[in-house]
């Protein structure tokens, strides 16, 4: 079986998460010697740090439906933040559990690639992502957990420019490329609210509406956009859940193409 899952920013600072994904990493029916299993990606976001580092810098994030809008100035405090602190830290807590994990991005190994589609509104955003797994699939022979930073490489510029990509919109894609069995988005809510209540199955046209109506907004409406995308190219379950989703197959909302026959 082999999982996706993406790590919201805020769901980083749960001391819970590293335990989490390491008891995730040896679950695995192939677990080597080493403790690990060879099953497991983790793609990660920390929007909320660049943020805060842009505006140190004088910056002001800028947001459009869920995604940041980045600038030329923009793209090297995401690259730094993401590709750098945060990635960086992440293996970090992970190797303290035990897991044999290594930190890339998306730029390694032309993993993504991207195009600028909207750069007079959004600037250096990558759209739709296409992605060589082969840097992924060799870690993973190899006992190794990925941690993947979100960039991409822009694939219309020779001279090896970047572009930021969602972290969602990312980890959809990988799990599409690595025809993962589950991919799971691990948010700082228990999963996908209507009146204050965690639906526990969303079809894609009523997500669709949610998102239309602005009950799911920002981050929420991106993360179901990005379901749409990984269950339309192959991926045979998605969730949306807090922390507990990632070893509670049950937890927080379960996104499906139809809704189910009553």
């Amino acid at each position: 079986m082999t999982r996706v899952v993406k790590i919201g920013g805020r769901a980083q600072g749960d001391a819970r998460l590293a335990p989490a994904l390491a008891a995730a990493a040896r679950a695995g029916p192939r677990a080597p010697a080493a403790g690990t299993s060879a099953t497991l990606c983790v793609v990660h976001g920390g929007g909320d740090e660049v943020s805060a580092v842009q505006r140190r810098l004088g910056l002001e994030p800028v947001f459009i439906g869920g995604r940041r809008v980045t600038r030329a100035e923009d793209l090297e405090v995401v690259r730094m933040v993401l590709s750098g602190t945060v990635n960086k830290r992440l293996v970090a807590r992970l190797l303290a559990h035990g897991v044999r994990a290594v930190g890339i991005s998306g730029e390694d190994a032309w993993l993504f690639a991207a195009r600028a589609t909207d750069a007079a509104t959004m600037g250096r955003v990558g759209g739709i992502v296409s992605v060589d797994p082969a840097i992924v699939l060799q870690l993973v022979a190899g006992g190794f957990v990925p941690v993947v930073s979100p960039l991409a490489r822009d694939a219309d510029d020779a001279g090896g420019g970047a572009l930021n990509v969602n972290g969602d919109d990312a980890a959809a894609a990988l799990a599409v490329a690595l025809k993962a069995d589950e991919l799971v988005f691990v948010a700082d809510v228990p999963g996908v609210l209507e009146d204050g209540a965690v639906l526990h199955s969303l079809d894609v046209e009523r997500a669709g509406s949610l998102v239309a109506r602005g009950v799911a907004a920002g981050g929420m409406a991106a993360k179901l956009e990005a379901a749409s995308a990984a269950l339309g190219g192959g991926v045979a379950h998605v969730r949306i859940a807090g922390l507990d989703g990632i070893s509670d197959p049950a937890a927080g909302t379960r996104i499906v193409l139809s809704p189910t026959p009553v």
